[in-house]
């Protein structure tokens, strides 16, 4: 519950910025319809467009059950365990090993693994990676990082259009009042570092809740820690390059470090997940008893 309280303040900032930056550039009544029109316009293309976008930008191929047999039984299986649909299978061509999930929910949904990731990982760690991608699924987490990209971006591409407006022309003014300048000045130099830092953050927090609820899921910590120390190092060598904007949605991103490269990360450090892990192992192993 506190994860998902988390993200809902998170994803209110980040839609609240959008239409701030709109009334302090543009001003009055009409910047601020102009901000709502453009977060709801934002949340709208997420909810349809989202996930095809995602498999289009890995190309990702769908597969069916005689192709991979194996993977589908898995998949369908841990479905069944969550009592979801089981969501479309695909695959992402190369060598690179990551995995993603993808749609706007249980019913409209798809697992993406690439094929490196079928080759390095046993069985009990790629059932682990699985069920944290089928956790993002039944946590709505892959529309919810959607939408937070998209609106993201929406604040990115108005302060490219500000920026523009300076260097070649007037800024737009409103019947009720003109443009603020701090607010202008603010939109240019801020407020897409604002927006990618809210953005992760919301990223980060749902990588919490997706690893426990894979444990969960499994009733093995352990495995999913395991895939994710093998998947860091080998993402590290290949890692799977596409627009930054999705990386979110892969299970890993070699890029870590302490407080500030944290705070740019789409993910929480490989060694904080795995420290999480382990304390539900025993919590696990606890409650059985």
């Amino acid at each position: 519950m506190g994860n998902q309280f988390k993200t809902l303040v998170l994803l209110a900032t980040l839609s609240g910025l959008l239409i701030a930056i709109s009334y302090w550039v543009i001003g009055g009544s009409t910047g601020l319809i102009i901000g709502i029109g453009l977060a709801a316009v934002s949340n709208l293309f997420s909810w349809y467009q989202s996930d095809k976008i995602a498999l289009a930008v890995y190309r990702a191929q769908p597969v069916s059950e005689a192709q991979v047999p194996g993977l589908y039984r898995m998949v369908k299986k841990l479905s069944d365990r969550a009592n979801i649909p089981m969501p479309a299978v695909y695959i992402v061509p190369g060598q690179t090993a990551n995995a993603f999930a993808t749609g706007r929910d249980p019913e409209h949904a798809a697992v993406a693994v690439t094929e490196g990731i079928l080759q390095i990982l046993p069985e009990d760690e790629l059932e682990g990676v699985i069920a944290h991608e089928l956790t993002h699924i039944i946590n709505r987490d892959t529309l919810t990082q959607a939408v937070a990209a998209t609106v993201a971006g929406a604040i990115s591409f108005l302060a490219q259009m500000v920026s523009y407006s300076l260097w070649f022309g007037s800024g737009s003014r409103d019947n009720d009042r003109g443009g603020n300048p701090l607010g202008v000045l603010l939109t240019v130099l801020l407020a897409p570092l604002a927006a990618t830092i809210i953005q992760l953050a919301i990223s980060r927090t749902r990588e919490f809740s997706a690893d426990a609820g894979s444990a969960r899921l499994t009733g093995n910590p352990r495995a999913l820690a395991r895939a994710l120390q093998r998947l860091e190092l080998t993402a590290k060598q290949l890692p799977l390059n596409a627009n930054p904007a999705f990386e979110p949605l892969l299970i890993i991103n070699p890029i870590s470090g302490q407080f500030l490269g944290n705070l740019f990360s789409s993910h929480p450090s490989t060694e904080a997940r795995v420290e999480q892990l382990l304390k539900l192992e025993q919590q696990l192993a606890t409650t059985a008893y």
